[in-house]
């Protein structure tokens, strides 16, 4: 039951930190396509939950060539490569922006978390990203996985975006949320007075 219950926590964090259900339902339209990009997240999985401070995300891609030799060249049909955004969901949000939240979530009032696309963290995939500019927004990558480490506790959501070899953004994507749990008796902090624990209101969302 805590388990569900946990897994239950994350899709409602989703809809207010985006990434969920709905971005999922639509990939899987968009894969229904014959002969369409697509690509899915193997791991780690949806509402997963681990102990680990790294995560190793793996990807499979559909009708889509990750071309390394022609990053940063111009576009060319079906070919380029993946952009990895990994946030962190703040553990206190500000009330008022929590409701905008709730009440746009498929527009821009959705929250924005911490990013940890930058070298300390998603390694080569993080040197790269500085060098071209991205660090703080998205790691790119010509191969299906990447390597993040030294992630603190929380709940994360992650997005993977197929780009094409000029770094345009196309509309194929897939979304995972995940929970790095903490030690036993090292949970978060106390909110301050203004704000409110983003996990009790998601939990609250559910009920």
């Amino acid at each position: 039951m805590a388990a569900l219950a946990a897994t239950a926590v994350l899709l409602a964090l989703a809809l207010i930190f985006g990434g969920g259900s709905d971005s999922q339902h639509a990939e899987a339209s968009a894969a229904a396509v014959p002969g369409e990009p697509s690509v899915e997240i193997v791991s780690p999985r949806n509402g997963a939950r681990q102990t680990s401070h790294a995560v190793v995300v793996k990807a499979i891609v559909h009708n889509f060539h990750l071309a390394p030799r022609q990053f940063g060249r111009p576009p060319q049909l079906g070919e380029g490569h993946i952009r990895f955004s990994l946030n962190r969901v703040p553990d206190c949000v500000d009330p008022v922006k929590l409701l905008h939240a709730i009440n746009s979530p498929i527009g821009n009032g959705r929250l924005v978390g911490a990013s940890f696309d930058y070298a300390r963290y998603s390694g080569p995939n993080g040197v790269l990203a500085e060098r071209i500019g991205s660090a703080g927004s998205y790691s790119p990558g010509t191969r299906p996985e990447i390597f993040y480490r030294g992630l603190p506790p929380g709940f994360y959501r992650l997005i993977l975006n197929l780009a094409q070899n000029s770094g345009a953004v196309t509309q194929f994507h897939a979304v995972t949320n995940f929970q790095i749990l903490p030690r036993p008796g090292h949970g978060p902090k106390p909110c301050p007075k203004d704000k409110v624990p983003s996990a009790k209101a998601a939990a609250r969302l559910n009920g």
